[in-house]
């Protein structure tokens, strides 16, 4: 299981270091939302987001994409799980 934290999103680029290092995403993650997108299709299991509301109001129509990136990324393989 990856556990995600929303409040310690405040910026984009901590956004997608602290997704990369809780979920172990390789060196080579481009820190972008196609990178995001094919480094969760890799991965198998179960993710929690954790302070949703942090992450909307932080980072606002990006934190947004990031949501959407991460509902379109879950599969029979990925299941995904928002909480406020």
């Amino acid at each position: 299981m990856y556990i995600l934290d929303g409040a310690m999103m405040g910026t984009r680029e901590k956004a997608h270091t602290h997704m990369a290092e809780a979920m172990g995403f390789p060196a080579y993650y481009g820190a972008n939302l196609d990178a995001l997108y094919d480094c969760l299709t890799d991965l198998t299991g179960e993710i929690r987001l954790y302070h949703t509301a942090a992450l909307r109001r932080s980072l606002n129509a990006y934190g947004e994409k990031i949501l959407r990136v991460l509902q379109d990324a879950q599969s029979d393989r990925l299941k995904i799980s928002f909480y406020d």
